[in-house]
């Protein structure tokens, strides 16, 4: 299992603050995620930083074997 913690306006696209899958790769886990706004969350997947167990990445195919924790952090001002 793989939390995934939303940031900013990917929070505020999903509704959550962090939610939990089971997945094989990063886009796989990002497909599982059921957002309350979902044409702003697949418009917005596509701008965001990830980090993967503390590693950044914008590689989609990443592999989420053994990975705990996956920030999702969109584009934000002075950041």
């Amino acid at each position: 299992m793989t939390t995934l913690r939303f940031f900013a306006a990917a929070r505020a696209a999903v509704g959550l603050d962090e939610t939990t899958v089971t997945a094989d790769s990063l886009d796989d886990a990002l497909r599982q995620v059921t957002a309350t706004d979902a044409d702003r969350w697949a418009a917005l997947q596509e701008r965001c930083s990830y980090l993967v167990d503390g590693v950044t990445t914008r590689d989609r195919s990443t592999s989420l074997a053994g990975v705990d924790v996956v920030d999702v952090m969109p584009p934000f001002a002075g950041g």
